[in-house]
């Protein structure tokens, strides 16, 4: 009989934490989440980024059994909140709601930000997407895109534009436009969507970009005059309105995709639950039929699907950026 050397305690204590974790890590993770979720919302509270995230976040508390917190940190486009949830922990509990603005535009325009999207976060899951639409104001002369363009170019110092802030995609589309059509205008950031249409309406400034699903209430209640969607297509909310390809812009597209994304570190598995839980919610017809309704196209793309469309527009807004010479320091 071969007599073996009596193992240390020592030894026997890490052999048995070894085996114990064996059993304990998977447990763990089988029992995420294990506290509240926090999306947070770059925008203030109220706006259509708000709204939709909010019905979103009720949802998926259901599923994963946890409350859903949505945390509005709205300023500087995006840029504090998106830089609040990339200094969170890496810990599957905090998300972020981003856009190709938040996203892919804004490391471009405004380089002192203390972060880089595509280093710093990790794709779940393009939720939506939606077009813009050029609206007018109801006392304005303005029937068509041409009238507009006809009066930009006999009064090249006439018209001016209003958005949501710099760099945000109703900025851009109103770069885009100044240069499709040959016209200069004034660009007049706001603070956020909600001022800048009241001084639409109030007629101080002629005209904006504003996504659909801000819009259409106000243009069907006579409130604002729709001459043109962003898309390639006409919207089902407005049917009357033409694409800027059939006003007269040819080429002329600007449509907004939004996602969610977490810290880059997250734990792959909690990555893929999250994003096949929150892809079932957006099929489920009890939530897209209402969502829909509101002007909002739903994607339900899976990570590896954002993270295409991510890399792709973040390279095209940065030549953009750079060939309109947008920069904020």
């Amino acid at each position: 009989m071969i007599k073996t050397k009596p193992k240390s305690l020592l030894a026997i204590a890490l052999m048995a934490g070894t085996i114990a974790s064996a059993f304990v890590m998977p447990a763990h993770a089988d029992a995420y989440p294990q506290k509240p979720l926090t999306i947070v919302v770059p925008f203030p509270p109220g706006g259509t980024a708000d709204g939709f995230t909010r019905g979103l976040a009720q949802e998926l508390g259901k599923r994963l059994g946890q409350s859903v917190i949505v945390d509005n940190r709205p300023g500087a486009n995006g840029i504090l909140g998106s830089a609040y949830a990339a200094d969170r922990p890496a810990d599957g509990y905090t998300i972020l709601y981003g856009s190709g603005s938040t996203l892919a535009v804004n490391p471009y325009i405004y380089p002192v930000a203390n972060f880089d999207p595509l280093k710093d976060m990790v794709p779940l899951v393009i939720t939506h997407q939606m077009p813009n639409v050029l609206v007018v104001g109801e006392s304005t002369p303005y029937q068509t895109v041409q009238d507009l363009i006809a009066d930009g170019k006999a009064n090249p110092d006439k018209l001016s534009f209003a958005s949501a802030g710099t760099g945000n995609s109703m900025h851009l589309a109103g770069e885009q436009f100044k240069t499709a059509a040959g016209i200069e205008m004034l660009h007049i950031p706001y603070k956020g969507s909600a001022e800048s249409l009241n001084d639409i309406m109030g007629g101080r400034v002629p005209l904006m970009f504003n996504n659909l699903p801000s819009i259409v209430g106000l243009v069907k209640s006579g409130k604002l005059r729709a001459l043109a969607v962003t898309d390639s297509k006409r919207s089902p909310l407005l049917p009357d309105v033409p694409t800027m390809e059939e006003a007269g812009v040819p080429g002329f597209t600007n449509v907004i995709w939004v996602g969610l994304v977490m810290r880059n570190g997250t734990d792959p598995k909690i990555i893929n639950r999250l994003s096949t839980e929150i892809r079932d919610i957006l099929k489920d017809p009890e939530f897209s039929k209402p969502t829909e309704a509101l002007g909002y196209e739903i994607i339900a793309s899976t990570p590896e699907e954002m993270n295409q469309v991510w890399q792709k527009d973040s390279k095209e807004m940065g030549d953009l950026t750079q060939k309109l010479g947008i920069r904020v320091n």
